[in-house]
C-alpha cells in the first residue's frame, strides 16, 4: 500500500517531513482529482471554491497528523458572503467539504473585486474540533476571524491552542487538463518543535525606560520566539509560491529539496487521501426518526416520499413515510 500511494501519483497525498538542522518538521499537501471533485460537484462561484479549496487543504495538512482513528473538522462561521464552511477529516485517508453563501453578498463582492479570502469569510470565528469518539471529550480550539486569510488564522490557533510555533503556505487554482479547467489545491506546513523547551520561550517586551547599560531582550518575531533556526525555516516557507504547490509536474519531494537542500530534510512515508462522504440511507433514516411524527408528517413532498438531500455529496435518498414511520415506532 505504501508503495502504491508513492508510485501512483504526487497528487492526493501528504508528505510528512522534518529538518533536524533546523528543529522542524511539517507536512506537504497536493490535491487534485479529490479537489476537483468536490469543487466541480458544487459548482460554486470560482472565488468560493478557491477558499473553500484552501480550507480544504488546511484540515487534510492538520487531519493526516491525528495518530488515531477520529474525525477533525474545520468550521467557520461568520458575516461575509461565505457564511459558513465545512470540511471534514475523517482519519486515516478521507475528507469532504461543503460552503455556504449569501449570494447578495458575494455578488456585490465580486462586483467590488473584493473577493480575498478575508473579504469573503468577513468577521466571526473559525472552529477546529477533534472527535475521537462518543466514548471521549472532543477538543475543540476557536480563533476569531476578523478579515484575515486562513493561513493568518492558523497561525494564531497554534500559537494561542497549543503555543507551537507554526508557519503554513496554501494555494488554490485551476490548470488546464485535456482542454478541461480542474481544480487543484495544495500546502505546506512547518511547525518549530526544538527538543529544549527554552528556545520556545518568548523574549520579554521592551520595559522603556531601563537603566543605562542594562542588557534587555525584545523580539521581533510575529510568533514571539527569538531563535536562529526558526528564522530561517519560517523564512524559507514563506517564500513558497502558489505555482509551487499547484505545478503537477513538481512533486512535494522535490518542492521540500528545493526549500531545505542545504539543511536536508527527511522525508517519511506518504499518506494516500480521497475524497469521501460519510452520508448513508440507514445515517439518513436513523436521522429522519429523531423528529416528531408531526415534523415528519411535514416533510413528505408532493410525490409522497421523504426525501433528504446529503449537502456534502448531493446524494439524494428518499423514503417511503411507512418504513421510516415503522423503526420510529420500534424504537419509541
Amino acid at each position: 500500500m505504501a508503495d502504491q500511494a508513492r508510485g501512483a501519483s504526487p497528487d492526493d497525498r501528504v508528505v510528512p517531513f522534518a529538518v533536524p538542522d533546523l528543529d522542524v518538521r511539517g507536512r506537504v499537501v497536493r490535491l487534485g482529482a479529490s479537489i476537483d471533485t468536490i469543487l466541480d460537484r458544487h459548482g460554486y462561484p470560482a472565488p468560493v471554491s478557491r477558499v473553500l479549496g484552501e480550507a480544504a487543504a488546511l484540515t487534510v495538512l492538520l487531519g493526516t497528523a491525528l495518530k488515531f482513528e477520529g474525525r477533525f473538522q474545520l468550521q467557520t462561521k461568520s458575516d461575509g458572503p461565505i457564511s459558513m464552511m465545512v470540511v471534514d477529516f475523517n482519519a486515516p485517508d478521507n475528507f469532504r467539504a461543503v460552503a455556504h453563501i449569501d449570494e447578495a453578498k458575494l455578488a456585490e463582492a465580486i462586483a467590488l473585486d473584493k473577493v480575498s479570502t478575508g473579504d469573503l469569510l468577513g468577521e466571526g470565528h473559525l472552529a477546529m474540533t477533534i472527535d475521537q469518539g462518543s466514548a471521549t471529550t472532543r477538543y475543540q480550539g476557536i480563533v476569531q476571524l476578523q478579515r484575515q486569510s486562513l493561513e493568518e488564522a492558523a497561525h494564531q490557533y497554534f500559537l494561542q491552542s497549543e503555543q507551537i510555533p507554526t508557519r503554513v503556505r496554501l494555494g488554490v487554482g485551476t490548470v488546464t487538463s485535456g482542454g478541461k479547467p480542474q481544480w487543484r489545491a495544495g500546502g505546506i506546513l512547518v511547525q518549530f518543535m526544538p527538543h529544549s523547551p527554552d528556545r520556545l520561550r518568548a523574549a520579554d517586551i521592551h520595559p522603556g525606560d531601563a537603566p543605562e547599560g542594562h542588557d534587555i531582550l525584545t523580539s521581533q518575531d510575529p510568533d514571539g520566539i527569538e531563535d536562529d533556526a526558526w528564522t530561517e525555516a519560517r523564512s524559507l516557507v514563506e517564500t513558497v509560491e502558489d505555482h509551487e504547490l499547484l505545478d503537477p509536474m513538481l512533486e512535494s519531494e522535490r518542492l521540500l529539496y528545493r526549500l531545505f537542500h542545504e539543511r536536508g530534510a527527511r522525508v517519511f512515508e506518504p499518506v494516500a487521501v480521497h475524497e469521501a462522504c460519510r452520508c448513508s440511507r440507514e445515517r439518513v433514516l436513523s436521522m429522519l426518526r429523531g423528529f416528531s411524527p408531526e415534523d415528519r408528517r411535514a416533510m413528505v413532498a408532493d410525490d409522497g416520499q421523504l426525501g433528504v438531500t446529503c449537502e456534502f455529496c448531493s446524494r439524494r435518498y428518499s423514503f417511503e413515510p411507512s418504513e421510516v414511520e415503522a423503526g420510529a415506532s420500534a424504537g419509541s
